[in-house]
């Protein structure tokens, strides 16, 4: 029998070689000093061979403990290899069945519909929320009582919006599942009612037409420097998500036509979206081209022409003009601010503003329209907001129209 010095002392040579302990138990050294415990055994009258082990990880002692166990299957008439090829290949299904592989391939197959930063996001909720309770279990075998386990686990942290978003997530998963036959149903319709109410929670915005006129003043007042002084001046009057107006490059804007083409893969629905341009805004952006013109961004950082203002900026430029983003004004508050306005005060049909908002509009048959959509009416929309904004900004009392609902 071997001991643990003889074991250790076994140098490498220039070609694999065994040190028998007994019983067709032997420790084989590799040239790469690497030690492997195998056992040799016979059934059906063929010699086959059982890796038991990495030494010294494993002891000699531990290698005859796994040989014996091994060995008890022998004299049951079963084969412990045959079986270990089993049990890997049943490992590998239920791997490539668990739900982190069907997720992650969900998510591959969605990847081209949405922006890299929000697949991102939602792959990182998943990693961090999910996974390491779930992730490696049969998406098959998941209990509805497990999934609540875990969303309490979230919930239990205050994170009541993340647990919602996460449920939403497992139930899209399981449904591809069940579209890709591995799994029969999906479980998260049983949690209906079982999860903690989401208290309803709105971005900042200003909608009253005094504050939104002191708001543009402000705005207008900047202290600071010219590319975030327009930024801050455009923002209102394009209402575009943030992250597209920082993203901004000269080469999507025509200014004689005054029109903005963002490409797809810059929007959150992945559709090419078409932004009229008012008076206003051509203006501020003439203003702004002899500065950064020749570069790529509209919007770039003071120190690189090649990168975007960070998506912090425009928030922290609203604060110190005393503008609380947790409750008055944040830069995705001026759609909010622009859609209730357009609707509410000067009565524009709602497909038109949410057309303009690059939201999931449907046509009649179900199809998204299309970038050009009720261009003209999205145009005179757009140059109808600026004038108002002029005027509210001035602190005129406008009048609501209630011409535009056609």
């Amino acid at each position: 029998m071997l001991t643990d010095l003889e074991c250790k002392n076994a140098a490498p040579k220039e070609k694999p070689y065994r040190i028998f302990d007994g019983g067709g138990l032997y420790l084989e050294v590799l040239p790469s000093g690497a030690k492997y415990w195998r056992l040799k055994f016979r059934h059906a009258g063929k010699e086959k061979r059982l890796a038991l082990g990495v030494y010294p990880r494993v002891s000699p002692r531990k290698a005859r403990a796994n040989a014996a166990r091994e060995k008890d299957k022998l004299s049951e008439g079963r084969d412990p290899a045959a079986e270990r090829r089993l049990k890997k290949a049943v490992d590998k299904l239920s791997a490539e069945n668990s739900l982190e592989a069907i997720a992650r391939e969900w998510l591959a197959l969605h990847a081209a519909e949405f922006t890299p930063k929000h697949i991102d996001k939602v792959r990182a909720q998943l990693e961090n929320n999910l996974f390491p309770w779930l992730g490696s279990r049969p998406i098959a075998e998941i209990r509805a009582s497990e999934l609540l386990a875990t969303l309490r686990r979230i919930e239990s942290r205050g994170a009541i919006h993340t647990a919602k978003r996460v449920h939403q997530y497992v139930g899209q998963i399981m449904r591809y599942a069940i579209a890709t036959g591995r799994c029969e149903r999906d479980i998260t319709g049983d949690l209906k009612g079982a999860l903690a109410p989401e208290q309803q929670r709105h971005r900042a915005a200003l909608t009253d037409p005094v504050k939104v006129g002191e708001l543009l003043r402000a705005l207008d007042g900047y202290k600071g420097s010219l590319i975030v002084h327009c930024a801050l001046r455009l923002i209102p009057l394009v209402f575009v998500r943030p992250g597209e107006l920082r993203h901004a490059e000269w080469s999507e804007i025509d200014l004689d036509k005054g029109e903005w083409n963002i490409p797809g893969e810059k929007m959150k629905m992945r559709m090419p979206h078409l932004v009229p341009l008012s008076l206003q805004a051509v203006a501020i952006l003439r203003e702004i081209q002899p500065l950064t013109g020749k570069g790529r961004y509209v919007f770039p950082t003071v120190s690189s022409s090649e990168r975007p203002i960070s998506d912090n900026t425009i928030n922290a430029a609203l604060r110190r003009m005393g503008f609380s983003t947790r409750d008055e004004m944040t830069a995705h508050g001026f759609r909010a601010m622009a859609r209730t306005i357009l609707d509410e005060i000067l009565g524009f049909r709602p497909d038109y503003i949410e057309h303009q908002l690059a939201h999931a509009v449907r046509d009649p048959n179900g199809r998204a329209y299309n970038r050009t959509a009720h261009l003209v009416e999205r145009r005179k929309m757009m140059q109808q907001w600026a004038d108002y904004l002029d005027k509210i900004k001035a602190g005129a009392e406008v009048i609501p129209l209630h011409g535009n609902m056609a």
